[in-house]
């Protein structure tokens, strides 16, 4: 089965994304996990459609195996999308890799024939990525940042807040959620094989959820 045919090009986060984080930091994993159920769900359902039609008999181990190469790779050169410099560079690489590595699970969920566009796929990522370590505490933050995603006031309060410390908050939660703990990972320049090991320890996680849900 070929991997290039199944699988689409790596899509970045959109802008609109980025200002909700950035005016709301704090719940940043929670709105990127949104967003991507919203936006890549449907893709990863289509994906794993197409490869159960083109491959009849295909596993869902062998499936959900494809994904994680196809997007172990692509966290492994996320750093290059970007032409910014300094701290919103950083914060932008650990940001479309905390994006790939959520990609990789709904693709992982779909292969174990979940619905990768439903509400609870927020939860599994939120959970999957450590951001909470239960499945309440998951589903309790998601509805504040949906909440707060609808307060138009968060848009005037980020402009009283220093940008850089906005920066280092955003860049620091999407660092946690991407698996980056150490803050030199997070901020500084980083080999491939840190993104690498990241996003292999996380597809480890979700096939070890999903085959068992």
């Amino acid at each position: 089965m070929s991997e290039a045919a199944t699988l689409p090009e790596t899509v970045a986060p959109l802008g609109p994304l980025w200002s909700r984080m950035k005016s709301d930091p704090q719940y940043a994993p929670e709105h990127l996990a949104l967003d991507a159920v919203r936006r890549l769900g449907p893709e990863a359902a289509s994906w794993a459609e197409r490869c159960r039609v083109d491959n009849p008999g295909i596993g869902a181990d062998t499936l959900a195996a494809v994904a994680v190469r196809r997007f172990t790779t692509l966290a492994r050169i996320s750093g290059s999308v970007s032409g910014a410099t300094g701290l919103p560079a950083a914060v932008l690489d650990v940001g479309v890799l905390a994006w790939t590595q959520s990609r990789m699970v709904l693709h992982i969920a779909a292969a174990y024939g979940l619905d990768p566009s439903a509400p609870e796929r927020a939860v599994d990522l939120l959970v999957l990525h450590r951001v909470h370590k239960g499945t309440e505490s998951a589903r309790t933050a998601l509805g504040v940042a949906a909440g707060r995603d609808r307060a138009s006031r968060l848009f005037t309060e980020v402009c009283d807040r220093p940008l850089t410390g906005v920066m280092m908050k955003l860049g620091y939660r999407l660092g946690q959620m991407a698996g980056l703990h150490a803050a030199r990972r997070m901020f500084a320049k980083r080999a491939a094989w840190v993104n690498s090991a990241a996003t292999r320890d996380l597809a480890a996680r979700a096939q070890g959820h999903f085959r068992t849900v």
